[in-house]
């Protein structure tokens, strides 16, 4: 009697599911985004999904007892004209659309023929661990190249003379800023974490056990101090960190559709979506698989409330502006908005009163600033 065949059938979902735990593993910079997954969106206009942003109000001072009678003192006989009354200020509401586009396809692809499969490998298991360290690197670059390119509003210098200092400092603007303070990252470069570490002002030290080591975020991390995760990237500039609220920027990620006519499966974790096909071309003889995922990456822009000093009234900013993240270097000079503008107007952060190493500088006008 013939022996009974084995066969070992491996679900697609189950492989889906499989690469998509390895590429959330693999990721950094983007899991520090905020996520937007899009499948409901497919086939959106141009390609683009709009995250709402919720508009802003200014408040405004209604006159007391305006419109009354004035009354003389010395009788009790009210005289003299009537002030003027004031009227009710109506403000336009709008609220605000984030557009973000899918901006590529990241993949990888591999074929192997039936002598490669039968005798050279285990299978396509050993393939997918490669393919899914590609995908994350894709993913990753796209997210490096929208931190360097982004036009930051702030950028504190010199930071390694007084890292201390500079944290502390890149904490106060971001508050001055406004910036939501629920999750807030320091992303820095190598040499920043080497001055970080060496510093004993500030005596961090590695918290992350062997045990939790698997995901790329936990491994990362530094620790924590004055309201910041710490977390150090090598695809960054080396002497370069980055202040950011979680909401600064936006991760669009979606999985591809799976052709009916082969092999595949689709599936997501923690808001990372991932496709997975494999199909057979007869003509040549060769497997092929293929892991990809469509991905979008932009900063997040704000209109901000701010007061007059000099109207004594609060305003709402006419432009938009990027204050969800800063930067801060080793070496260099701080960049600060300039003096009389929108930005200096929210929030008093202005290149008159520049963050250095032994304080912000003093000005005539405020000789006591530094």
């Amino acid at each position: 009697m013939a022996d009974k065949l084995n066969h070992i059938v491996v679900k697609p979902e189950k492989i889906a599911a499989q690469a998509v735990g390895m590429l959330e593993q693999e990721l950094l910079i983007p899991n520090l985004f905020k996520k937007e997954g899009l499948d409901q969106f497919k086939g959106a206009e141009d390609d683009t999904y709009s995250v709402k942003v919720e508009g802003v109000l200014p408040f405004h001072d209604f006159g007391w007892r305006t419109g009354e009678q004035k009354s003389n003192s010395t009788t009790t006989a009210p005289q003299g004209t009537p002030t003027v009354r004031n009227t009710v200020i109506f403000d336009e509401y709008k609220e605000r659309k984030i557009p973000v586009t899918f901006q590529g396809n990241v993949y990888s692809a591999v074929e192997a023929t039936d002598e490669q499969l039968d005798f050279d490998t285990d299978g396509w298991g050993k393939f997918n661990r490669p393919q899914v360290k590609a995908v994350a690197r894709g993913l990753g670059r796209r997210a490096v190249n929208v931190l360097k390119d982004q036009a930051y509003s702030v950028t504190i210098g010199n930071a390694e003379q007084n890292l201390r200092g500079a944290i502390v400092e890149a904490r106060r603007v971001l508050n001055a800023f406004n910036v939501p303070d629920g999750q807030r990252y320091l992303l820095v470069g190598t040499d920043f974490e080497s001055a970080l570490l060496n510093d004993k002002d500030l005596n961090l030290a590695q918290n992350v056990g062997d045990g939790e080591a698997e995901s790329a975020l936990l491994n990362a991390k530094i620790s924590r101090r004055f309201g910041f995760t710490i977390v150090v990237d090598q695809t960054i500039p080396s002497d370069a960190a980055y202040a950011f609220a979680d909401s600064a920027f936006i991760f669009l990620n979606a999985a591809p559709k799976v052709p009916s006519s082969i092999l595949g499966a689709t599936t997501a974790f923690e808001g990372v979506a991932l496709r997975w096909v494999r199909d057979y071309d007869s003509a040549s003889m060769k497997e092929r698989n293929v892991v990809n995922t469509y991905a979008g990456f932009r900063s997040v822009t704000d209109v901000l409330v701010g007061w007059n000093d000099a109207t004594n009234s609060e305003f709402v900013s006419a432009g938009e502006h990027f204050v969800r993240g800063i930067k801060l270097t080793l070496d260099g000079a701080s960049d600060y908005p300039a003096d009389g503008g929108e930005l200096a107007l929210v929030s008093g952060i202005t290149d008159a009163k520049l963050w250095t190493p032994t304080g912000r500088v003093a000005t005539e006008a405020d000789p006591k600033n530094a």
